[in-house]
């Protein structure tokens, strides 16, 4: 097993501290004790707090992106990815509960204008790799001809308020306790007609 540089420490130390005390309450003397690295350390690889919450998003969001478009990935029909992409979003976040607290609970009261170009480049790629299985199957008639970020946001939109009720603790059902129900939605609001049933 590859040792991790100190940046990955840090980058881990952070995400735990973010979760633990929450972004506002974490500091850089936690995430540096976390990590075991010195203060110098962290700002070698860091010029602050801001800058490493930045790095644990993208990492977030790159990791969540790749889960999402592997699902997709191949030949599959527009029923099948439409189960796909909510099981795999269920599951990444079932799976990286800390990560997905962080980036879809945390994040948004973090500082994180300095990768607002590498968040938009993370996403153009992600839409453009999505693209591959959705732009066939609208041709072929067998998805709603809609806006892609509308097309995304029917199928994940109802996943995600349950996985964010989960994520803030409002609710105690594991997301996937609701999966069938889940895809059966998105399925309704996008796969046309006779495709329900392919």
């Amino acid at each position: 097993m590859t040792r991790k540089t100190s940046r990955e420490r840090i980058i881990d130390a952070a995400l735990a501290e973010f979760d633990q005390s929450g972004y506002e309450a974490a500091t850089v003397a936690a995430i540096c004790d976390r990590a075991r690295v010195s203060n110098g350390s962290f700002f070698h690889a860091f010029p602050s707090k801001d800058a490493v919450a930045g790095a644990v998003f993208l990492s977030a969001l790159d990791a969540y992106h790749a889960a999402l478009t592997g699902a997709v990935a191949g030949e599959v029909s527009a029923r099948d990815g439409v189960a796909a992409l909510v099981t795999a979003h269920l599951r990444w976040v079932i799976d990286h509960r800390t990560q997905a607290r962080f980036m879809f609970v945390h994040a948004p009261g973090a500082h994180m204008a300095a990768i607002r170009d590498a968040q938009a480049s993370s996403n153009e790629e992600f839409r453009a790799r999505l693209a591959r299985w959705y732009e066939p199957q609208m041709k072929r008639g067998a998805l709603a001809a809609v806006a892609p970020e509308l097309l995304i946001s029917q199928i994940i939109g109802p996943a995600q308020m349950v996985c964010r009720a989960w994520l803030a603790g409002r609710s105690r059902s594991k997301p996937d306790a609701h999966l069938p129900d889940l895809i059966a939605c998105a399925v309704r609001a996008v796969v046309t007609g006779a495709a329900q049933s392919e």
